[in-house]
């Protein structure tokens, strides 16, 4: 039997596993550690954590299986993306990374969006507008700040790209990492030097790009030596972590979605035909399946608003499910579908960090709409719940002016737990929500996909998707809800822009 390994370097742990040819997952571990904020709204990180992580859930794997090291066939790698790694001549790190969820760089995305002309013309160049996650503020941020380590760059590489050099020696990203940067010509698929050239940036600096199943070099003697594992071992592209989940989720085919409820939320597609995106609202990237594209929106707080519901009204469903030994949020569900349909009219925005999709706008607040004397506690659970939909509801309807109509949606994260929860999301979007086969595994399993497609073990993406993945649960809209969500629908798309000079003053204060 021959097996690949599926590394996922994410913000706060690191998960390695094991997978035959089969698709089975024969093994894994996870190994936790910090990020560091050395200022508010900043976030840093030291990557020799992440390799002594993946050294770590290796060698766990490894003697979980008692594999033997040439039974290993390929090594697949996923991690959070957008994350600035900078790298000296001599391959070391410069600095702590800068890592996706840093918020220093507003001011150089403002002025990468005048140098070009405005946010449509820099979609022209890159499909994607320069949101402060992106790699290329900050990029413009060390070079005006730390004009001294800027000098030193001799290249950078993201997250799990610094994994495959510490592996391989190889410096190289793939084309959704790539994407990610905002320096990346998503529709020709090549760096755009017409912008690095633009915003002066050091050509030198960018590293080679391959597609994601490719291999991308081998593991080297001193690598293997620490792993345990073969020298010469290969190790394939990649995929950042929202890629190589829709890959692990089978949403590879247009019209199946991902839909990703954690502590923000994911809508995802893939798309066979570029094409561009509205408004910059969406993220346009280059995706897992070559020669294809994925675009996806992200809601800044979709469990993120559930936990704060949790937190802050549930404390007697914590207590209870503390003494019984379930689970909070699913005593909240429970309670939540006591309630009608709609919340008997009372309903939430879930902006409660700003958001990103379908409003890029850092001031906008959560809001509860409609209050009256006939409202408990179930129903301001219900109107968080349908609220969190709502929001990926707007990002799903952006991807469908693509042309890309909705056919099935597969729900991972928190989520796709509660099936009454499933409903809910099924009655609002108006299609099939369905669970898989491994969703819950995160990007780990979609790198291991990956591998296996560069080991050889399946044909293609595609082929390796729609064999490995099984669906394991189906949720039916209800026509009667869905009928009646519609109506509810519209009135939630006018909170925003109500309230939106509301926000700002609020925000201001």
């Amino acid at each position: 039997m021959s097996y690949v390994l599926g590394i996922d370097i994410g913000t706060s742990a690191c998960k390695t596993i094991v997978v035959n040819e089969s698709g089975e997952i024969i093994a894994k571990a996870t190994k936790e550690y910090d990020f560091i904020v050395p200022k508010p709204g900043w976030a840093e990180s030291d990557p020799e954590i992440w390799w002594r992580a993946t050294i770590d859930t290796i060698k766990v794997v490894l003697e979980k299986t008692a594999i033997k090291p040439e039974e290993i066939s390929a090594i697949g790698l996923s991690g959070q993306m957008h994350t600035l790694v900078p790298l000296d001549k001599n391959g070391k790190v410069i600095r702590n990374a800068i890592m996706w969820n840093d918020q220093r760089v507003a001011k150089q995305c403002d002025e990468v969006h005048s140098k070009v002309g405005g946010e449509e013309k820099l979609i022209d160049y890159v499909a994607n507008t320069a949101l402060p996650g992106y790699t290329i503020g900050k990029i413009l941020w060390v070079k005006e700040v730390e004009p001294d380590n800027y000098e030193k760059i001799d290249k950078f590489v993201i997250s799990k790209d610094y994994i495959r050099y510490r592996l391989t020696g190889e410096i190289a990203t793939d084309v959704s990492d790539a994407s990610g940067t905002c320096l990346y010509d998503v529709e020709n698929n090549k760096w755009s030097e017409e912008l690095i050239e633009l915003l002066e940036i050091k050509r030198s600096i960018f590293p080679d790009v391959v597609e994601s199943p490719q291999v991308s070099g081998y593991l080297t003697s001193e690598a293997a030596s620490i792993l345990g594992l073969k020298e010469g071992t290969p190790v394939v592209g990649g995929a950042g972590d929202v890629l190589a989940q829709a890959v692990g989720t089978g949403a590879t085919e247009e019209g199946i979605a991902m839909l990703i409820i954690g502590t923000a939320g994911i809508a995802s597609m893939a798309l066979s035909k570029f094409g561009r995106n509205p408004g910059g609202s969406l993220q346009l990237f280059r995706g897992g399946v070559p020669g294809e594209w994925n675009i996806f929106g992200c809601t800044l707080a979709a469990g993120g608003s559930f936990k704060w519901l949790r937190d802050s009204l549930g404390v007697e469903e914590k207590i209870i499910a503390n003494l019984s030994g379930d689970d909070a949020y699913n005593i909240l569900v429970n309670e939540a579908v006591q309630v009608e349909v709609g919340s008997k009219g009372l309903l939430f925005t879930p902006y409660i960090v700003g958001e990103r999709c379908p409003y890029t706008d850092p001031n906008a607040r959560g809001a509860f709409v409609g209050v009256n004397i006939m409202h408990d506690k179930r129903a301001f659970v219900r109107a968080v719940l349908e609220g969190i939909v709502f929001s990926l509801k707007d990002a799903l309807n952006l991807i469908e002016t693509l042309g890309v109509p909705l056919k099935q949606v597969r729900v991972s994260g928190g989520g796709a737990i509660n099936p009454k929860w499933r409903q809910i999301q099924a009655d609002i979007l108006g299609t099939e929500v369905v669970t898989v086969s491994y969703s819950g595994e995160g990007g780990s399993y979609g790198a291991a996909i990956l591998a296996g497609v560069g080991a050889g073990f399946w044909p293609s993406v595609k082929d390796a998707t729609r064999k490995l993945l099984k669906i394991e649960s189906r949720t039916e809209p209800i026509s009667e809800n869905n009928k009646k969500y519609e109506k509810v629908y519209e009135i939630y798309k006018d909170i925003y822009p109500t309230l939106k000079e509301i926000n700002n003053k609020l925000s201001a204060l």
